[in-house]
């Protein structure tokens, strides 16, 4: 004979880690070689001069420099011309 009461089972009792997505280095600030300056979903943010991409769309600097954002004009397949953001490293 159970001691305990049998409790009900849950459908929503798991959650998932933290990411931790986002800026880590805004526009001025200085980066050392490897650090990384953005980590992203999808490549919201295109790499510039001195910037690598990582297989997770995670942008890091190539280069020791100070961080600088801009917009690039891109055309895509069909003509149409969009302003997406983009980050160097000078």
């Amino acid at each position: 004979m159970a001691h305990k009461k049998s409790a009900g089972t849950s459908k929503n009792g798991r959650d998932s880690n933290p990411k931790y997505l986002g800026v880590k280095l805004t526009h001025g600030d200085k980066a050392s070689a490897g650090s990384v300056i953005i980590r992203q979903r999808g490549t919201d943010v295109l790499p510039g001069r001195n910037v690598g991409i990582g297989k997770d769309h995670t942008l890091f600097a190539l280069t020791a420099g100070t961080v600088q954002f801009g917009i690039r004009r891109k055309t895509s397949f069909d003509s149409k011309t969009i302003s997406k953001k983009v980050v160097h490293v000078i």
